[in-house]
């Protein structure tokens, strides 16, 4: 018999990798306890430690030695004219083993926890629109108060006075606050930068990523300096172990609020808002329009330099980007794919029911 090669070998392990991953996936206490708040814990204080005080993203080198890598695989594979091609097949499925083995050991399992209406005890459901509306009004509350203690008036929109390094150094204020009622979401080590590839994340529609190779969690710097605070919070959630999307942006708007710079509180209440605004508009387009009407015209302009910008980047190849994170985002147990992100309202909806805004 013909002697497999360590190719071959790693690629069939590519198959007892997905097949263990997920019957784990079945058993999200014991990933909770084991991994997320044991293994995980250990890992991404490591890395903090050893490359957040970089200050470049040492993640977004990572990224493009391995798409150069792609590249010149694909270039040689060509060039060769399919020659071996089983033994390139093989080569190629090695390689995404161990990819996927060192995805999952270093943050991937955290996909399978338990969700926060469950660590937060908070009541899962199918919310009412009457539920959606009190939140809503809530945040807008909120958004109009927070606007009018940084602006004169009504009408200006708010302009940020910090460099955009300094949003990103300010994002762990928020964290403090927050740990002091959930422990969980203690943040030491900060290693929370702007990503070498803000442009090309930008062209693809993404304002940031964590990325699970360094521990890094890593900014667009090109947007709008009004929605940086939330990004910032929202990428600090993911170093922290929360994989979900929605719960992501839920503890970033947590961690914003909670700030005591009301710059990212506003940021938290505006993205908030458009979320709770666009699920009324789901329901309820009349309703929607109405609370849209009560918004301050200087809102509204933060709210349109952020459509604009995102507008000004849209290219044919942002849906495909789209396509492939929205496929990937279902990969892993997250079955609304990009719709994801706004999921965030269930949470918020629950949380406004139990401890107010």
């Amino acid at each position: 018999m013909k002697k497999l090669t360590v190719y071959q070998i790693l690629t069939l392990l590519l198959v007892v990798q997905l097949l263990l991953v997920k019957l784990v996936s079945y058993f999200p206490n014991f990933i909770e306890h084991y991994y997320s708040n044991g293994i995980y814990l250990f890992i991404s204080k490591l890395f903090r430690s050893v490359f957040g005080w970089l200050p470049f993203s040492i993640g977004d080198i990572y990224y493009f030695l391995l798409g150069l890598t792609f590249l010149i695989s694909i270039y040689k594979f060509i060039k060769n004219k399919g020659r071996n091609a089983k033994q390139q097949l093989f080569k190629f499925g090695a390689y995404l083993s161990v990819f996927y083995f060192l995805f999952h050991l270093l943050w991937g399992m955290n996909y399978h926890r338990n969700s926060l209406f469950k660590t937060l005890e908070l009541e899962q459901k199918e919310y009412t629109l009457e539920e959606l509306t009190n939140l809503t009004h809530n945040l807008l509350n909120k958004l109009k108060q927070t606007h009018l203690q940084l602006v004169s008036n009504d009408t200006l929109k708010v302009n940020i006075p910090y460099s955009r390094n300094e949003i990103i150094t300010k994002t762990v204020l928020g964290y403090e606050a927050l740990s002091k009622e959930y422990p969980q979401y203690t943040y030491k080590k900060v290693s929370l930068k702007k990503s070498l590839f803000s442009l090309p994340l930008t062209y693809m529609g993404f304002s940031g990523y964590y990325n699970p190779l360094s521990g890094e969690a890593q900014v667009d710097y090109l947007v709008p300096k009004v929605s940086l605070p939330m990004i910032s919070s929202h990428e600090v959630a993911h170093q922290l172990g929360l994989a979900s999307e929605s719960e992501a942006n839920f503890i970033g708007f947590l961690a914003a609020t909670k700030s005591e710079d009301k710059n990212f509180n506003y940021s938290a209440y505006i993205t908030a808002l458009r979320y709770s605004v666009s699920a009324i508009h789901f329901r309820d387009s009349i309703a929607s329009n109405e609370i849209i009407k009560k918004i301050p015209l200087g809102v509204l302009k933060n709210i349109k330099e952020s459509q604009e910008f995102w507008q000004s980047y849209q290219n044919v190849a942002e849906p495909f980007f789209k396509l492939f994170y929205d496929n990937y985002l279902k990969a892993n147990q997250q079955k609304d794919g990009m719709q994801s992100y706004s999921k965030m309202v269930n949470l918020l909806v629950a949380y406004n029911e139990k401890h107010g805004l």
